[in-house]
């Protein structure tokens, strides 16, 4: 009976221990939004998903990880004649520690920053000057 519940003790305590996210070296982040309309909530769902990760990052004291490919899926939530409603979701592969090498560095992207150039190049901003 006691080599019973010893054994009972180390198997759950190897399952916490598999099951505990600090041993991961990778996982896969996700966030969703359901908004009206399918860009706004793909934009959003894109943009709350990189604050998603640092925050994860932060809560698990990693510093040095890397973001694979970030990807949304869309469903229609709610389909009216004069509008309609998605639910959007977007995940990426998020690796740190001895599995770093797992994602491929990728250089950041331009689009995210407008530069001035494309500020002045739209229709409003022309309109101002």
């Amino acid at each position: 009976m006691r080599a019973l519940s010893l054994f009972s003790a180390a198997a759950g305590l190897a399952l916490v221990l598999a099951a505990s996210p600090a041993m991961a070296e990778c996982d896969v982040l996700a966030f969703e939004v359901n908004d009206y309309g399918k860009e706004g909530p793909t934009r959003d769902a894109l943009a709350l998903l990189d604050k998603h990760i640092v925050a994860t990052m932060a809560k698990r004291n990693v510093k040095d990880y890397r973001v694979g490919e970030k990807n949304v899926k869309c469903e229609l939530f709610l389909d009216f004649i004069v509008f309609d409603e998605h639910t959007c979701t977007a995940h990426a592969n998020v690796c740190w520690g001895k599995d770093i090498k797992k994602i491929k560095a990728t250089p950041k992207a331009t689009t995210a920053k407008a530069t001035p150039s494309t500020k002045a190049s739209s229709p409003k901003a022309a309109e101002k000057k």
